[in-house]
């Protein structure tokens, strides 16, 4: 009896955190948007067109479907980079906390969505 309610009580907790991760990952999403404009990412960066930058799409593109992962990308991003997309570079961002920048680049390598 004890067991079966321990499952009982199991599966319970397993569907509700399901549906809780369901509701969660929209807001990541959201998230990743709102720090993408917090540091001021847009600036240089957009959906689907090149800026002064490359594209959300084409970061995604290039470094997504394990080409390169968020640690890596998000080392990147920190020290800035040039050369990889051309002869504009990109300034280092430090500023910003790791866990930020390990977000923003899950969130391009998923395609920025």
């Amino acid at each position: 009896m004890k067991t079966e309610k321990t499952a009982s009580i199991t599966a319970s907790l397993a569907m509700v955190l399901c549906l809780g991760a369901g509701a969660v990952w929209p807001q990541h999403a959201a998230a990743s948007l709102a720090l993408a404009q917090k540091y001021s990412c847009v600036a240089c960066h957009q959906p689907a067109t090149k800026v002064v930058g490359p594209s959300w799409k084409d970061i995604g593109a290039k470094y997504g479907d394990g080409k390169g992962t968020a640690a890596q990308l998000a080392a990147s991003i920190k020290a800035g980079s040039s050369g990889k997309w051309g002869a504009m570079p990109m300034p280092p961002q430090a500023q910003v906390p790791d866990a930020d920048l390990q977000a923003l680049a899950q969130w391009l390598l998923d395609g920025a969505k």
